[in-house]
């Protein structure tokens, strides 16, 4: 027989943001994790009531960038100072830090293109938006004017967040059903 525990997924609807906000906080306060928030719009502020930690995209398109920077100052090494170098506009020719204010407009353009492109890749492979993923997205109304918050929740936190959701004037509670969580080994 397979161990583990159950948890209920129960959606709570609301029809604004002030009184969803409002029960989130209170949810947080009272020890309930909130899976996730489903809104219509971007709201300001969500990130740090439901607990997301900050993201890494940053350190990411440093990263990025870098790689731009040092793959443009090899091609211009490469092409105007090792393969073919030429005299345009007076240039010194035998080393490259002679030209390198010639150069700067190709690094920064280069280093924009690689960390632009970079995140836009990361951020569409890890949230999944890939050609035939299925959007993870609970109820269709999110996306016009409802805002949900998406709860995994064992029994007694259960009656405990959905008397918090009704005391913040949510539209609906909707229980949708059991999660098995089997125990590790």
């Amino acid at each position: 027989m397979a161990t583990g525990t159950t948890k209920q997924i129960i959606h709570g609807v609301f029809g604004d943001e002030e009184p969803m906000m409002a029960a989130c906080k209170k949810l947080r306060a009272s020890g309930i994790r909130i899976k996730d928030v489903f809104t219509p719009f971007p709201v300001h502020g969500i990130d740090g009531v439901i607990g997301v930690p900050r993201t890494r995209l940053a350190i990411c398109a440093f990263i990025y960038g870098i790689t731009g920077t040092c793959l443009a100052t090899l091609m211009m090494w490469y092409m105007m100072i090792h393969d073919w170098n030429s005299d345009i506009g007076g240039k010194p020719t035998w080393a490259y830090y002679f030209a390198v204010p010639a150069f700067i407009p190709i690094t920064f353009e280069s280093t924009v293109f690689c960390a632009a492109h970079g995140m836009a890749l990361t951020y569409l492979l890890r949230c999944m938006l890939v050609p035939g993923a299925r959007p993870k997205n609970p109820d269709p109304r999110t996306t016009d004017d409802k805002f949900l918050v998406y709860l995994e929740l064992n029994d007694e936190q259960a009656k405990k967040a959905e008397a918090i959701l009704k005391e913040h004037s949510v539209e609906e509670v909707n229980h949708k059903g059991t999660l098995f969580i089997p125990a590790p080994y």
